[in-house]
């Protein structure tokens, strides 16, 4: 890897970390290989920003937040450092800081990648942070780390010891990956860490890459969405924005498009529908939940065998009442119930 911070001084990292052999490197860079989002030269983003423009001012606002990314790499180093540039990190209530701006880290045991531990980014954090953790002298390891659910990352650097190997990572499953579109639960709120969400429990259980398109607030089955989402390079797309509707006839208007023209587009993708997951369901709310289950119906009838239904209750059934922060947004126990019945259709699919 060619050390750019001996050709260009804008490259160097000023770093406050303590230890006299660290050796800085953007995650751009090979060998890390940088999953689930893109960077435009100025920051990572989800999607293009002349698409997210055309959606909504919502969509564009939120298309810079790195939920779902994710950066790979395997190293003998005994520590682990982040280096950090993020303009405007998210600080919200109802919200942990590790989960809205904190960066998590995986080591592989095996076939398991298991939790090692959070960067906790500090709480007056205001254009970034650093720091650094021991993971021991274990040899050659490989590791994920999972960006921020719902901040802006305009750079990464990792710092390893100096004289530590680096190599590239066990590529995942030689598949498309997963496509997730919704609201601010699929994007990733209220997850205590990245980590935590469902579809991270999704892609480690089964060695699959994946997208993340869940806007907070603003996943409303546009036009301009459905045509960007048609055309992407998918295994499974998951349709999940139920929350985000403003209206049960606008989720009628919408859901069965939203799913006729990615069918349209991928005749053979196994596609899965879920409405909010909630364990006791409003009367006001069935009528949402009706509207997703007859577009499912609707395929079934039409002879579609490759179309899958999770009901609200079904995603709750491992906390009940007790998956949420705010009576709508998981905790992790709720993502990882939402993953747990996500896992019995992927099975199947997979």
């Amino acid at each position: 890897m060619t050390d750019i911070s001996k050709v260009d001084k804008n490259f160097i990292v000023d770093t406050k970390i303590d230890k006299a052999d660290i050796k800085f490197y953007n995650v751009t860079e090979a060998p890390f290989k940088v999953y689930g989002v893109y960077h435009t030269g100025e920051r990572f983003v989800r999607l293009p920003g002349e698409v997210a423009k055309k959606v909504s001012s919502g969509v564009y606002s939120l298309h810079w937040h790195t939920a779902g990314g994710r950066v790979r790499f395997k190293t003998d180093s005994p520590y682990i450092a982040i280096h950090a540039k993020m303009p405007g990190p998210a600080k919200m209530s109802h919200f942990a800081l590790t989960g809205s701006t904190g960066f998590d880290l995986y080591q592989k045991h095996g076939e398991e990648d298991r939790y090692s531990l959070s960067f906790v980014p500090p709480f007056d954090i205001k254009d970034g942070y650093e720091m650094v953790k021991d993971v021991g002298n274990v040899g050659m390891r490989e590791y994920t780390i999972n960006f921020p659910l719902y901040s802006t990352l305009t750079d990464l650097y990792i710092g390893l010891a100096e004289d530590a190997k680096i190599e590239e990572p066990t590529p995942y499953r030689d598949i498309p990956p997963i496509v997730y579109y919704g609201s601010s639960i699929t994007q990733g709120g209220c997850a205590s860490r990245p980590g935590s969400t469902y579809q991270a429990h999704i892609s480690r259980w089964f060695n699959i890459d994946h997208i993340n398109l869940g806007f907070s607030g603003s996943a409303k089955g546009e036009d301009e969405m459905i045509d960007y989402i048609k055309g992407l390079n998918m295994s499974c797309f998951v349709l999940d924005y139920d929350y985000n509707a403003p209206s049960a006839e606008h989720l009628a208007a919408t859901h069965e498009k939203m799913f006729k023209a990615v069918r349209e587009t991928h005749p053979n993708i196994p596609i899965i529908m879920m409405p909010m997951p909630i364990y006791y369901t409003w009367e006001s709310e069935k009528p949402r939940q009706a509207i997703i289950k007859a577009t499912y119906d609707n395929a079934v009838k039409a002879g579609d065998k490759n179309v899958y239904f999770i009901s609200s209750r079904e995603m709750m059934e491992w906390c009940g009442n007790e998956g949420t922060v705010d009576g709508c947004h998981p905790t992790d126990l709720g993502f990882f119930s939402m993953a747990k019945a996500l896992e019995k259709v992927m099975k199947k699919i997979f």
